[in-house]
């Protein structure tokens, strides 16, 4: 399962609009992400605009693809993209992923790494 998170920003002026609209999704577009793959998805938004998304998929194109596919989609990216800065494709379309660099679980199934000690932890010196 592939994990996803990305960031868009939200437009000040447009935070309530945004959160009111999402309190309640179109049954639709709630069935359309279940159909094409998008599990655990959640937002989260800061007082500065600041979207977080996250979500599991099984192949992240692939269900892009799916809702790229459906008619739904197309009217709730229409709607929302005025809600967001700086896009000049939906907002489906413009996110920008980022990378995932710790998941606890992994790291805790993973075999027991050898441990080293770093003087400087951001330049990797070994002492």
């Amino acid at each position: 399962m592939e994990r996803v998170c990305f960031k868009l920003q939200v437009k000040l002026e447009h935070l309530a609009e945004y959160t009111r609209r999402h309190a309640q999704v179109w049954p639709e577009m709630l069935r359309a992400l279940k159909d094409t793959g998008w599990h655990n998805y959640s937002l989260f938004l800061g007082e500065d605009g600041l979207l977080i998304g996250y979500l599991e998929t099984e192949d992240l194109a692939a269900a892009r693809a799916g809702m790229e596919a459906t008619e739904v989609n197309a009217r709730w990216q229409a709607e929302m993209a005025p809600l967001f800065e700086d896009l000049d494709v939906p907002p489906d379309q413009g996110f920008l992923r980022l990378a995932e660099i710790f998941h606890l679980e992994d790291q805790l199934a993973a075999p027991p790494a050898v441990q080293a000690r770093t003087d400087d932890p951001h330049t990797g010196d070994f002492s």
